[in-house]
């Protein structure tokens, strides 16, 4: 039987860009706009460059809804961004109130690490996992929860927080201003910041490396020089393995997915990282749970939060 199509547009928040794009029900996008988030100075012109490119790349289809991930913390059930992260001016903001009123259509707003971690399970390489973890490591640690095929928001949307889970109590302050959190040794700005400070007194490749670029260390440094051998940036690596890995055996221990998914930055480092990662996270993790679950890179790229968002409208099975 033919099935007629449905509409939904997908928008990516973002501190330095706003991107949508429209989807029909098979999951193809039609349509894709973007637009710099800079020179809207408050929460209400950023909301009109929104309803402006929806109209525009929807071209007058109707739409069954808007899906919407946004940085920051985000009260999914009533569609408000409590705080949106490098968004000036966000504080409780009525999201999906403002945009209904105005476009009279049904829109959902999520975290963008939970738009991530659904679009994943929907169309990238969590599809077909049952329970999935998906941790973004990058400037900081993301992460989304999917469980039983349902992505898992908590009682006030703020589940799956995992980069804010302390590993160490005595560790470095972290931005949220408590210590020991996972995303200080973990995350790319970690990997950054330790080369560093390895580097105060020893010599390394990795200095030569960034000079020859823009001059600033970056967690990538850190992995062309460990594929030369570099001493330090093996040290450095081997360090974050092996607090990548805690933090995702504690995941393992708490939620028992049959799939991780890893995606961000520094997972651009492929056999560098991941298999020593496989490695290390299954010595930590329970003897029952070994052999349950696979760690795999992400599948989806810059258009991952697009897809997760407009998935939360329907999940694009028909392909």
């Amino acid at each position: 039987m033919h099935k007629s199509q449905s509409y939904v547009v997908g928008i990516d928040l973002g501190g330095t860009k706003i991107a949508a794009a429209l989807f029909d029900s098979n999951g193809t996008l039609l349509g894709r706009e973007q637009m710099e988030t800079a020179g809207a100075r408050t929460a209400e012109e950023v909301v009109q460059r929104m309803i402006g490119m929806i109209r525009s790349v929807s071209e007058g289809r109707p739409l069954i809804g808007i899906g919407l991930a946004s940085p920051g913390a985000v009260n999914s059930r009533d569609g408000i961004v409590i705080n949106g992260t490098n968004l000036p001016e966000w504080d409780n903001v009525p999201l999906k109130k403002w945009m209904e009123a105005e476009l009279g259509i049904q829109v959902q707003v999520v975290n963008d690490a939970n738009a991530a971690a659904w679009g994943e399970y929907v169309r990238g390489a969590g599809k077909g996992a049952e329970n999935m973890v998906y941790v973004t490591f990058s400037t900081g640690i993301g992460a989304g929860i999917v469980l039983d095929g349902k992505l898992l928001l908590g009682s006030h949307s703020f589940a799956g927080e995992l980069g804010h889970n302390m590993i160490d109590p005595s560790g470095p302050i972290c931005s949220c201003g408590r210590y020991g959190c996972w995303e200080v040794f973990a995350s790319g700005t970690a990997i950054r910041d330790t080369a560093l400070r390895y580097m105060e007194d020893r010599a390394s490749l990795i200095a030569e490396l960034a000079s020859a670029s823009e001059g600033k260390v970056t967690s990538q440094h850190v992995f062309q020089a460990m594929k030369l051998n570099d001493p330090v940036a093996v040290e450095v690596i081997d360090r974050t393995i092996h607090y990548m890995a805690q933090g995702l055996a504690n995941a393992v221990h708490t939620f028992n997915p049959d799939r991780i998914v890893i995606g961000g930055g520094v997972s651009k480092a492929g056999d560098l990282l991941f298999p020593a990662l496989r490695k290390k996270t299954d010595e930590l993790v329970m003897a029952p749970y070994r052999g349950t679950y696979s760690l795999i890179s992400a599948g989806l790229k810059d258009d991952v939060g697009l897809i997760g968002a407009a998935a939360l409208f329907h999940t694009f099975e028909a392909e």
